[in-house]
């Protein structure tokens, strides 16, 4: 860190929820010093932290978890006695409010997306606000009433308390995310609470994550060899610069076409990384990967048989190099929908961490941005020299249209997605739209209509696209891009590729959804 003295710091404590770490980095936004500790921490793990921060105040993360379940998930509750301002967000407002006797119980409806709150008290974490605010919702549980220590300070149409504030302490919970960008006055009501409530300054700064991250693989791998996992996507090349900087010639760089990327993909790797002076050696690994998928149409399934068949190339081609170590450009949003946290839920399994078998012959995985999300890896690209264009590429999942294939992957499957998806990005790339979306594709859907094509019936495949924008790729809203761009891509998909007769724009927010089908 860089500063004169122990920094101010919040301590957050992790439920497993999906927002956690998206929390310590709003914190860190602000200049000011964030630790994550699991919800069972006792109070002397949280003071532990003084030797390396001021702990100025404590927030309590959403959960999958109800307070009301037989394994509900707890907190040292001397913590409550330290006198701390302390927040509670969405499971963290329950659980507080629970703690001192309110009523907790399974809404009539489970709440997911923004929705309108009503602000009645605007005090303290709500000071500033307007009468009416968009907030973002994600719980099925709801405080339905609070004891006399407490006082509600804002409702909505279905939870009477949305927010509450103790009488007494610094205490406060809200049943809503202020972390996420859909909260509109999110970043406010954390200001609030990091500068007014908890008087932190604003006097920390992240060290060079460059120079870290070098020094963490070079640390981790010391006197060996590793390879790398080189889709040419942002994370795996800014992890493979990295890599090349702390390993020089210890290092293979390895790309496994594995038959599942965009149109021509593995060529402009080759292209992007020859510019760049990285060699990487293209393994052509097309046939065993459609082999293993035969039959396979759970998505799961089939994350995870492409983890397998990945790790079991990188083996091969580690044997041959002499390699004991595997670099991976796993980022933090990888991990947490994966259920990496203890308590978490897994939304889906990324083949380069949930998808890993559990037998490897690598003495270890080395991860340089596994806390770190996708505009932060950008960033760290950009330091590194890395071209712009190379940088600002829109992310492309490692199991690749494998997951963008609703059902059994085959062939012909893949080659009519590879085309519908190249007039996707060719329309938006081509576009005169003001800002480029996070992410735009297709996804074969498995579904079959009936359409008219030369007059005559068809009866073809259904393919749905998908266009968002986002910051983090922890939450995401579906682009209102202008119709006639829609109509151009629906019109130009059904009539070069005679297998798809019907088109659909997918209109849906993460949560509820993903950002990918699978």
């Amino acid at each position: 860190m860089i500063c004169q003295s122990l920094p101010d710091g919040i301590v957050i404590l992790d439920f497993g929820g999906q927002y956690c770490h998206l929390i310590a980095r709003r914190v860190r936004e602000y200049n000011v010093y964030s630790e994550i500790l699991p919800n069972e921490a006792s109070i002397e793990d949280i003071n532990s932290l003084n030797k390396i921060m001021k702990i100025k105040g404590i927030i309590l993360s959403g959960s999958p978890a109800s307070v009301n379940s037989d394994s509900a998930l707890k907190i040292d509750t001397r913590i409550l006695e330290k006198n701390l301002p302390i927040l509670g967000l969405c499971y963290g407002h329950q659980l507080l409010a629970n703690i001192y006797g309110g009523k907790v119980q399974s809404g009539a409806l489970r709440e997911y997306g923004q929705k309108t709150a009503y602000i009645d008290e605007k005090v303290g974490l709500l000071e500033g606000l307007n009468d009416v605010e968009k907030i973002w919702m994600s719980h099925g549980d709801t405080v339905y009433s609070i004891p006399e220590s407490l006082k509600a300070i804002a409702h909505t149409d279905t939870t009477p308390v949305a927010a509450f504030i103790h009488k007494e302490k610094p205490i406060y919970g809200i049943q809503w995310h202020p972390e996420v960008n859909h909260t509109e006055n999110g970043a406010l009501m954390l200001r609030n609470f990091v500068f007014n409530i908890c008087k932190c300054k604003a006097n920390w700064k992240p060290i060079d994550n460059v120079k870290e991250a070098i020094e963490k693989i070079k640390n981790q791998v010391g006197n060996g060899k590793a390879i790398i996992a080189l889709s040419g996507g942002v994370d795996s090349s800014v992890a493979a610069a990295l890599a090349g900087i702390a390993l020089g010639n210890k290092i293979s760089m390895i790309h496994v076409d594995h038959g599942l990327m965009r149109f021509n993909e593995s060529e402009q790797v080759k292209r992007a990384m020859n510019e760049i002076e990285f060699k990487i050696n293209v393994i052509d690994a097309r046939k065993r990967f459609l082999e293993k998928l035969k039959g396979i149409v759970d998505p799961e399934e089939k994350r995870k048989k492409i983890g397998e068949e990945f790790i079991r190339v990188f083996e091969e081609e580690a044997k041959k190099f002499g390699a004991e170590y595997l670099i991976q450009g796993t980022i933090y949003p990888d991990r947490i929908e994966s259920g990496i946290t203890q308590n978490a839920d897994t939304i889906k399994t990324h083949h380069n961490v949930g998808g890993l078998p559990t037998k490897i012959e690598f003495k270890g995985i080395v991860e340089p941005l596994r806390d770190l999300y996708k505009d932060e890896v950008r960033e760290l690209g950009l330091k590194l020299g890395l071209p712009k264009d190379l940088v600002q590429r829109q992310p492309f999942p490692g199991p690749g249209l494998a997951v963008r294939i609703i059902g059994e992957v085959t062939e012909d499957k893949l080659t009519t997605l590879q085309k519908a998806d190249a007039i996707v990005s060719e329309v938006i790339e081509k576009s005169k739209i003001t800002e480029i979306p996070w992410q735009y594709f297709a996804v074969l859907t498995n579904t079959l209509t009936t359409g008219v094509k030369g007059d005559e019936r068809a009866y073809g495949w259904t393919i749905a696209v998908r266009i968002v924008e986002s910051v983090d790729a922890m939450t995401a809203n579906f682009m209102k891009i202008p119709w006639e761009l829609i109509e151009e891509i629906s019109t130009k998909i059904t009539n070069s590729i005679p297998q798809i007769t019907r088109v659909v724009y997918d209109v849906t927010n993460k949560p509820p959804s993903t950002i990918e089908w699978e």
